[in-house]
């Protein structure tokens, strides 16, 4: 995201990220924006609907949510704050400046199909990627040499990849060994792959892949050095390339559960949604309530159980809620 920022005349951080999501993806649908935007759905809801009363946002020929052209949203909100602040006549004034802020965001919009994008500034490259993976429709790649996931990451991952695995979205993703030898991340790696992702593990990585659908590829600008950006392209040879270069990849590396699930057994390490279901398991009798409760399907749910079983070494549920409690696990 640029510089400028839009709080001068009037609009709340949410507000102008929600306005510049739809200059970058005009006429697409306002359902599920809170989770692009990690906030609470009655909040974006606010936020549409003020947006569209100052007639920043309007509805498209194909029924989706079109941003008002930067100029034209400038000098409304500018008059706006005008009549609501006198005293500031001056420096609501030179806020046209804003104009060349907001259009770059319009140019930046499409993907040159011919050509490769270069990101450098990371707010917006995370911005790009957060919408890559929203609408996605088919197919998540990514191979990731990180060693650790922090508690941030972790966070802010989780209800995207939630969403896109929900909605059908295969995830392939090769991830680093090293990276087994941080219990948070296995934890939320195993959580992935019981929602449905599929993920290897490799002896040692360089490469940094991202593919969305076969048809969006992004490397960084200096694999050594990721701070200095990403190259996006939609070209079709380019995006060919790195497709074989993830296969290759993926072909050599391990599946996770085979060097995951000996090891939780033995160390009895629960991920957070195991945790859940263990929790549910001592407090409900049936399976269809601790999934209501969970928000999952029961047969996810029960997939849960026969894992939580599993770690534990328990032959039955109550077995498995005898041996949580003597590990103090409930």
């Amino acid at each position: 995201m640029s510089g400028a920022s839009l709080s001068i005349l009037g609009l709340t951080a949410t507000e102008e990220r929600v306005y510049r999501h739809f200059l970058r993806n005009p006429d697409t649908s306002a359902e599920d924006i809170h989770v692009l935007l990690h906030a609470a759905r009655e909040e974006v809801e606010r936020v549409l609907e003020r947006l569209t009363e100052l007639s920043l946002l309007r509805t498209g020929e194909s029924g989706g949510t079109v941003a008002a052209d930067p100029e034209n949203a400038v000098d409304r909100l500018t008059d706006l704050r005008l009549r609501e602040l006198h005293d500031q006549l001056r420096q609501v004034t030179q806020s046209r400046h804003l104009i060349a802020g907001l259009r770059a965001e319009q140019d930046a919009r499409p993907l040159v199909t011919q050509g490769v994008e270069r990101l450098e500034v990371l707010a917006r490259l995370r911005d790009r990627i957060d919408d890559l993976a929203f609408f996605a429709r088919e197919e998540i790649l990514s191979v990731e040499p990180y060693t650790a996931l922090t508690p941030e990451n972790i966070a802010h991952s989780r209800p995207l990849d939630t969403r896109c695995l929900r909605r059908g979205v295969r995830i392939r993703s090769v991830v680093l060994r090293e990276a087994l030898d941080h219990p948070p991340t296995v934890a939320y790696l195993r959580e992935l792959t019981v929602q449905g992702a599929v993920i290897r593990v490799a002896d040692s990585l360089s490469e940094r892949i991202l593919v969305y659908d076969r048809q969006t590829a992004l490397v960084p600008v200096d694999p050594v050095d990721t701070a200095r950006g990403a190259l996006v392209t939609q070209q079709a040879g380019l995006v060919s390339n790195i497709l074989a270069l993830f296969e290759k990849i993926w072909d050599h590396a391990t599946d996770l559960p085979a060097l995951t699930d000996t090891e939780s057994t033995s160390s009895g390490v629960l991920s957070g949604v195991e945790q859940q279901v263990l929790e549910e398991m001592c407090r409900v009798a049936k399976d269809e309530t601790g999934a209501r409760n969970l928000d999952i399907s029961v047969r996810t749910y029960r997939r849960h159980v026969a894992d939580v079983l599993r770690i534990l070494g328990a032959s039955s549920r109550p077995h498995a809620a005898l041996l949580a409690r003597e590990k103090g696990l409930i």
